[in-house]
């Protein structure tokens, strides 16, 4: 049996105009993957004039992937750990569609402080292959473009 192997995925600096994917997994054969953690940032709007709410979900099962953002490569917390066997894309702008998806968190946060989000032991968020994708999407287009910065933690079972 293999080793759990913990990555983590980021995008710095992207400016946000519309819905996006913010992270888009994809798990390799007979390694399943979990979300441990998710921080989500915004460096442009600064004061209280400027704020708003942000709507965000996590859902697995999209068939077809999203496009016209990046694809990081995940890296090890482990300096010279494996490299992932999943794939990840971060701030499609063109977001994952079809398949059955299942919504698994919805809520929101404010882009004064941020989104920091550790997961409790067991309720990591989960995804197969057999579920295709797992994504974090912004629900709705920002009211002006953000620059925004994100990291994903995740457990890739080996």
């Amino acid at each position: 049996m293999g080793q759990d192997r913990i990555y983590t995925v980021e995008f710095e600096g992207v400016a946000v105009t519309a819905a996006v994917d913010f992270f888009e997994l994809t798990p390799a054969d007979d390694k399943p993957i979990e979300i441990m953690g998710i921080f989500i940032a915004q460096s442009s709007d600064l004061g209280d004039a400027a704020s708003e709410i942000l709507r965000y979900r996590v859902i697995r099962g999209h068939a077809t992937s999203g496009s016209g953002g990046a694809a990081p490569t995940p890296r090890p917390l482990n300096r010279s750990g494996a490299a992932a066997g999943f794939t990840a894309e971060t701030c499609n702008t063109t977001i994952a569609s079809a398949g059955t998806p299942l919504n698994l968190h919805s809520d929101a946060f404010n882009i004064a402080t941020g989104l920091q989000l550790w997961l409790p032991e067991s309720c990591e968020w989960e995804a197969s292959q057999t579920d295709t994708t797992i994504v974090v999407r912004l629900m709705a287009a920002p009211a002006d473009s953000l620059t925004m910065s994100g990291t994903l933690y995740v457990r890739e079972q080996g």
